[in-house]
């Protein structure tokens, strides 16, 4: 056993109130549990509960054995002196704070099953721990999570986009440029990608709208690929050598290493090189990308925005200096509903939440209603179990469920787990 289950316990009251009895053998009423308290000091903070019709206002602390409470040196510190419960699983030891006051303790009591169902969630080695309970929850209390992950998982996604405006003073268009292109590495090349964004400012590229050419020049040449003529043969390479060359030195450019970016494993339609050509393209059709974003009211209009391809040099190529099969290198629908979905959505998000507009926050949680969900190892897991994952809405729901609790062992802090035990104290 572990204390975070005996704080489950107490915080949702799943122990046997009958006997909240302490050592000295005083009924206890208990009025309110208290607030769970996630920082330093006692476990639960003003807690109220009533010994011999006598009313205490205090903390609960909570521990396996009341001899931890020795062991975790409280008796030595004051902080602790507002403890008027000591919560147990079992009480070997008779206890004191600082102030030398013997503490009230209580050796819970509650539904072994509580227990024995908990532990199986922890030792369960299926991907889905409670997977065999939760058929039987109906579907209200499953959305009811699942919405409320959702919008965990967005403000997580959101908090990494603050720190990219705190980094870009608040520009919105420069932060949204550089989380777009880290969303174009797609998990593989995603920190290669951030670092280019953030060593090539889009005011450069601005510059240079016009020309798709000089795009590529840049976009290349910061991303390592054009630093030394290694494709003496491929005259478009030596073009773009000499162009990014004399950029650079014009906005007085530091390139990134090329050895960042990663082709293994990868197939060839993935490479960075075809999504630097695609992230090009995407800045030649583009210009004033968020701003368009944030006035399109479809959803198909801003899939538009992305339906981009690489140049004709990448028609028959993967790699610089190495002809390959015609094939058109064209963003897929797949990789459009990616960045719609880690991308468009969280920014709209906090775009409506900073500038308090409502009807931008809840746009953004109407695109994912709208857009496929994700097809990978995650949600076939939950597919596998009988969950329909309609759409992206569902898919990034699951997917940090799975990712966030799941995987950490945190049942606990499942509301899916929480009513499975719920029931078992029914």
């Amino acid at each position: 056993m572990k204390e975070d289950f005996l704080h489950y316990i107490w915080k949702h009251r799943l122990f046997d109130s009958n006997f909240l009895i302490t050592d000295k053998g005083e009924k206890v009423e208990l009025i309110a549990t208290g607030e769970s308290n996630t920082n330093a000091g006692p476990d639960f903070l003003n807690a109220k509960i009533k010994i011999n019709n006598i009313t205490l206002i205090g903390n609960i602390e909570i521990h396996i054995n009341s001899s931890d409470w020795d062991r975790h040196k409280h008796n030595f510190d004051k902080s602790y002196n507002n403890v008027i419960l000591q919560l147990v699983n079992n009480d070997d030891k008779v206890t004191y704070n600082q102030n030398g006051k013997k503490l009230n303790t209580i050796k819970l009591v509650y539904n072994d099953n509580l227990l024995n169902t908990y532990n199986s969630f922890k030792k369960n080695e299926k991907k889905i721990p409670c997977e065999d309970d939760i058929k039987n929850i109906n579907d209200f209390h499953i959305n009811f999570w699942l919405n409320s992950l959702l919008i965990e998982r967005i403000e997580q996604k959101t908090a990494y986009i603050k720190e990219i405006l705190l980094y870009n003073k608040n520009s919105w268009e420069e932060s949204f440029y550089q989380v777009l292109a880290r969303n174009f590495g797609f998990k593989v090349n995603a920190l290669p990608f951030e670092l280019l964004a953030k060593s090539l400012p889009s005011k450069y590229l601005g510059k240079h709208k016009n020309s798709l050419f000089q795009l590529e020049a840049m976009i290349f040449g910061q991303a390592g690929f054009l630093d030394a003529i290694e494709n003496k043969e491929d005259e478009y390479f030596n073009k773009l050598y000499s162009e990014y060359h004399f950029l650079k030195q014009k906005f007085k450019l530091v390139p990134i290493e090329k050895h960042l970016w990663k082709f293994l494993r990868l197939r060839p339609s993935n490479f960075p090189t075809i999504r630097l050509a695609q992230f090009a393209s995407l800045v030649y059709k583009s210009k004033a990308l968020f701003s368009k974003i944030i006035k399109n009211n479809k959803i198909e209009d801003i899939s538009g925005l992305f339906n981009v391809e690489a140049s004709e040099y990448w028609d028959k190529h993967y790699n610089f200096g190495k002809p390959s099969v015609y094939r058109k290198k064209k963003l897929g629908v797949s990789s459009i509903n990616n960045i719609i979905i880690n991308s468009i959505v969280p920014f709209l998000f906090l775009y409506g939440k900073e500038k308090s507009i409502e009807k931008m926050k809840d746009y953004a949680l109407h695109i994912l209603d709208n857009v496929k969900a994700e097809n990978n190892s995650i949600i076939k897991t939950w597919t596998s179990i009988g969950f329909n994952v309609k759409n992206a809405y569902y898919s990034q729901a699951l997917i940090h469920l799975k990712t966030q609790y799941c995987n950490k062992n945190r049942c606990l802090d499942c509301q899916i787990s929480a009513t499975v035990l719920k029931k078992l104290n029914t």
